[in-house]
């Protein structure tokens, strides 16, 4: 194994292309980051060449691969020396410098046949050992590394997330687990984001990010619930997190207010309304009819309190770093490189 993750390093470390070939149900599982998917086999291909494999033995598949194979060879070549022309990579000059690499589930045939293709007009591709199957052991593990975390916490409205924003921009180590699972982490996460990515795929992008950093330094993240919407934040990484520091950020309640305003009032009002009726049963008959008909009306300082009040109560079971607690108060304050400097002197 110690042999396949320097394998794996020296892999992640070339740069130029990088081909997944596994099918794209495969691929949207989970793939390594900034990889082109060019599939050896669709995902139907896929089932029936393992069904064979399973009933006939490895013979019967490969020919039963071949056959595929032999009608789409020329649109495979042509997706290949596509993305090929795009990076600028040329035949036998292709290096460590600016490589084309290939990956499969397990280092096999499809790397190995699509290696073997380019090969034929002089390029110089290199397969992953082990493939993806390796990677994912080198992501599980990156999880149980000690990493020195600082939870950013507060109330809904504190401006966490843009808190987080600040200190990525001034090159400070975040992790953004709400922007990585393209949800807000609340009933109205899902307003205005990207599709979710598998979690699988949430892990990957993670690991990888987490893998930039000196473990040394400081990582900020905000705090967060294991779930974020259909995303779990790894296990290992989560139990960090809950016995990390922690700076709480206080706000007031128009600070607050002001800040859900400018974050969801821009979204359309049928949205925002679907979004509420998911908690209508924990806002209560009088309070849902108030915000709805707030929302209608664009009152959305009426909105926002109303969602305030019934988020504050849910702040009070979240226990992410809540043993080693900094205070840092921030009312009517901007969000600048001014802040910085206190949250230096809180740590």
């Amino acid at each position: 194994m110690y042999f396949k993750r320097k394998e794996l390093e020296k892999f992640r470390s070339l740069k130029g292309l990088l081909i997944d070939v596994r099918s794209p149900s495969e691929y949207y599982k989970g793939h390594m980051p900034n990889s082109i998917n060019i599939p050896l086999f669709d995902n139907d291909e896929r089932s029936i060449i393992g069904t064979i494999y399973k009933k006939q033995g490895r013979e019967k598949a490969v020919i039963e691969g071949l056959k595929f194979l032999e009608k789409k060879i020329e649109l495979l070549l042509d997706k290949l020396f596509m993305n090929i022309d795009s990076h600028k990579i040329i035949p036998e000059k292709n290096s460590n410098e600016l490589s084309i690499r290939i990956y499969c589930s397990r280092g096999g045939m499809r790397s190995q046949s699509i290696a073997w293709l380019l090969e034929k007009y002089k390029f110089n591709p290199i397969t992953l050992k082990g493939g993806y199957k390796t990677y994912r052991r080198w992501i599980l593990d990156s999880f149980s590394k000690k990493w020195n975390i600082v939870i950013i916490g507060g109330k809904t409205g504190t401006g966490k997330t843009r808190l987080l924003s600040l200190l990525e921009k001034n090159k400070y180590q975040t992790i953004d687990l709400e922007g990585f699972a393209c949800h807000r982490g609340s009933t109205f996460g899902g307003l205005g984001m990207r599709k979710q990515p598998s979690n699988e795929q949430f892990e990957n992008i993670i690991a990888e990010k987490l893998n930039s950093f000196k473990c040394s330094n400081n990582i900020f993240v905000e705090a967060e619930s294991a779930n974020i919407g259909k995303c779990r934040i790894p296990h290992e990484f989560f139990n960090q997190m809950k016995k990390s520091r922690r700076i709480e950020i206080l706000r007031s309640e128009s600070n607050r207010l002001d800040e859900l305003i400018d974050t969801y009032s821009v979204f359309k009002k049928e949205e925002l309304q679907e979004s509420l009726l998911r908690i209508k049963k924990r806002l209560g008959p009088q309070r849902t009819k108030i915000a709805l008909e707030s929302i209608n009306n664009e009152k959305w300082d009426l909105v926002c309190r109303s969602v305030l009040d019934y988020y504050d109560k849910c702040y009070e079971f979240e226990k992410v770093g809540k043993t080693n607690i900094k205070l840092l108060d921030l009312t009517d304050k901007k969000y600048d490189e001014r802040i910085l400097e206190l949250i230096n002197n809180v740590l």
